[in-house]
């Protein structure tokens, strides 16, 4: 089956829980992830810690996202909101394609994600409209800066 994008790797991991803090106990202090920016949104409900790991192009985020009030939605402490995202070339191409196959996307449509990039997201769930999707787990897709999308066709042509 020809597509019309790539997925050239894992951009991020996104992790939730009531408290910052205890993530980044684990994260930071003992995994040793570096903190390399934060995030707040009350739009989205999130006071967000942005971590990294590796480097360049192959840098993955990872997010240690807790609420700003758990009472509200969307609720980034609840597991349905961890999230991986994806890499990938064309996210407009991407987004396109995957409608037309039947993919179920969240709402929001394309979008500028906390780090900078164009972003969207995989639905979990499938309905009778769009019965593709995440099977339980949210992910979300990435437009890769032209740095990202160079640094990985160099790898895929060896």
């Amino acid at each position: 089956m020809k597509r019309p994008f790539k997925v050239l790797g894992i951009q991020q991991i996104a992790i939730g829980g009531l408290d910052k803090a205890r993530l980044q106990k684990l994260w930071v202090e003992m995994l040793g992830l570096e903190v390399t920016g934060t995030f707040k949104s009350e739009r989205e409900n999130v006071d967000e810690d942005i971590c990294a790991i590796g480097s360049g192009p192959f840098k993955v985020e990872v997010d240690l996202m807790q609420p700003l009030d758990p009472e509200k939605k969307p609720a980034v402490h609840a597991t349905p909101l961890n999230h991986v995202g994806l890499w990938i070339d064309d996210l407009p191409a991407a987004v396109d394609w995957l409608t037309a196959q039947g993919v179920r996307f969240a709402p929001g449509g394309i979008r500028q994600g906390a780090a900078g990039f164009d972003i969207c997201f995989l639905h979990p769930k499938g309905n009778d409209q769009f019965p593709i999707a995440g099977e339980g787990v949210l992910i979300e897709l990435v437009q890769a800066p032209a740095e990202v999308v160079k640094a990985f066709s160099a790898l895929a042509a060896g």
